[in-house]
C-alpha cells in the first residue's frame, strides 16, 4: 500500500510565496502515484452561493445561500464546481467518498438541496481546484513548502474560513505566525 495523503490538510508555510498559495490550507481529495488533487479551503471570494445558484439558474431559496460565499478551491479549471460535505445521499450523481463522512459531489444536484433539509448539514462549495502531476507535491514537501496534517471534520466545516490557516497548523501544535519567514537547510 503507497503512503497517501488524501483525507489531509496541505498547510502552506509562510514562505510559500506563490500567489494562489500564500498561506493557504488545501483539503486533499486525491493522491497517489499519478499524482494530487485537492481544494482550498480558506479563500472565500465575493461571489456568494445564492448568486452562483442564480448564475446556474438553480433553484434553492435557502437563507443561508446569501451569506455563504463560494469558495477558491484552486487554480485549475476555475469554472469547475466542487462540493465537500458530509452526509451522503444516494441521488447525486457524482460523489466520491474521501473519508467516513466526508465526500466530494462535482455534479450541479446538491446544489438545489445545499441549505435544505435534504441536503448535507455541512457543505462547502469551491470553483477550481489544485492539482499536482506525479511526484511534483512531494518534490514541494520535500522543499518544506507544505506541512501536512490528517483531515479534521470541525476545522472544514465549523471553522471560519479567516481562522483555518492558523488552526490547521494548531493541529500539530505549531504556532505558524512564529514561524520564520526564512528556510534554512542543515
Amino acid at each position: 500500500m503507497e503512503s497517501t495523503l488524501q483525507n489531509h490538510f496541505l498547510v502552506a508555510m509562510p514562505t510559500l510565496a506563490d500567489t494562489f498559495f500564500y498561506r493557504s490550507v488545501v483539503y486533499l481529495c486525491e493522491h497517489d502515484q499519478n499524482g494530487a488533487m485537492g481544494l482550498i479551503i480558506n479563500r472565500p471570494t465575493r461571489v456568494m452561493l445564492e448568486e452562483l445558484l442564480n448564475h446556474l439558474k438553480i433553484e434553492n431559496h435557502a437563507d443561508s445561500l446569501k451569506t455563504t460565499p463560494v469558495l477558491f478551491g484552486g487554480p485549475v479549471q476555475k469554472g469547475q464546481g466542487m462540493v465537500i460535505h458530509d452526509q451522503q445521499r444516494s441521488e447525486w450523481k457524482s460523489s466520491l467518498q474521501l473519508a467516513d463522512d466526508i465526500f466530494l459531489t462535482t455534479s450541479t444536484d446538491i446544489l438545489e438541496a445545499i441549505g435544505s433539509d435534504n441536503g448535507p448539514e455541512h457543505a462547502l462549495v469551491t470553483l477550481g481546484y489544485a492539482g499536482w502531476e506525479a511526484g511534483q507535491l512531494e518534490q514541494e514537501l520535500a522543499k518544506n513548502s507544505w506541512l501536512t496534517v490528517p483531515a479534521d471534520r470541525d476545522l472544514l466545516f465549523d471553522t471560519p474560513a479567516d481562522k483555518r490557516w492558523q488552526a490547521a497548523a494548531q493541529l500539530l501544535g505549531v504556532d505558524i505566525n512564529l514561524m520564520s519567514n526564512t528556510t534554512g537547510h542543515a
